[in-house]
């Protein structure tokens, strides 16, 4: 299991087909979970906050959001969703192909809008509340398609994709295209890294590893990773390991043995005591509850 997997694990109004790659997952922090670790995916997301408030952090810079915001995260940008103290948040995620929206052979949308979009080289603003002047059509469209979720119509796909047709348009009058900065690489080294924790999270992963990926001596790599993420590697591959551990505490009958073996930890009584630094009790006792 990988944190996109994770998420679409949550209750699901929709399930995407290939034919028809969108999805809507409703999720709850922190009756689900309490963060979802930092990621990125090539599908497009957006972030429809119902209740509550929280914390989204878009490629580093962090976002307090409640009730009513939209979170807008183009493919390929890295993000994180966190529990803001002692609140709690229930927000909709809609993960979706931007193909769904692009013709075959090519058109004017496609080259003009979604490649760029696709490519990080026009980009939309992250953050739509309120108080914007985009927000009453923005929340309109995302409000149709819950509606439209509901029943499911015949042609219901139609009016989805004329839905997102008319959210992007609304999008255009805040496109901004972006410039080449010296922090992308950067970026780019992280992000290279954090795909590799997702995928091998499960296996033997050391500091002399995460430095070889990105390309940097251990001594440097610990400070670029600690002043990026805000986090020692090691409390951040950790966390990961125990976010997927508490979904399968909740999700599978496996043992608590076998899935701190499958999460990646080689020492039982370790797991626990990372487990219960950060959800305040033990494996056992987290399912039970």
């Amino acid at each position: 299991m990988n944190i996109l997997e994770y998420e679409r694990s949550q209750e699901t109004k929709l399930h995407g087909q290939d034919n028809f790659p969108f999805n809507i997952y409703l999720c709850s922090i922190p009756l689900d979970f309490t963060t979802v670790p930092a990621h990125w995916h090539n599908d497009m997301e957006i972030i429809y906050i119902k209740k509550g408030c929280g914390v989204i952090t878009v490629d580093l810079i962090p976002f307090h959001v409640s009730a009513g915001d939209i979170i807008v995260v183009p493919p390929g940008q890295l993000h994180a969703i966190e529990q803001l103290a002692e609140h709690s948040m229930e927000y909709e995620n809609i993960i979706f192909q931007l193909s769904m929206l692009m013709a075959p052979q090519g058109d004017v949308c496609s080259e003009e809008f979604f490649q760029p979009m696709i490519h990080g080289k026009l980009l939309p603003d992250t953050l739509y509340t309120s108080d914007s002047t985009h927000y009453p059509t923005l929340s309109g469209c995302l409000n149709t398609i819950d509606l439209i979720c509901q029943e499911f119509c015949p042609g219901y796909q139609l009016a989805i994709k004329g839905q997102l047709f008319s959210f992007f348009y609304e999008l255009t009058k805040s496109l901004h295209y972006t410039m080449p900065h010296k922090n992308n690489k950067s970026l780019d080294r992280l992000k290279g890294l954090l795909k590799y924790v997702e995928t091998n999270y499960p296996e033997k992963i050391t500091i002399a590893d995460a430095a070889r990926i990105c390309g940097f001596s251990q001594s440097h790599f610990m400070k670029f990773f600690k002043s990026s993420m805000g986090v020692s590697f090691i409390d951040y591959l950790n966390d990961y390991r125990i976010t997927m551990a508490a979904r399968l505490l909740t999700s599978s009958s496996d043992t608590v043995v076998n899935i701190a073996s499958e999460t990646g930890f080689e020492n039982l009584s370790y797991f626990n005591r990372v487990f219960k630094r950060k959800y305040q009790c033990t494996p056992t006792e987290f399912r039970r509850e």
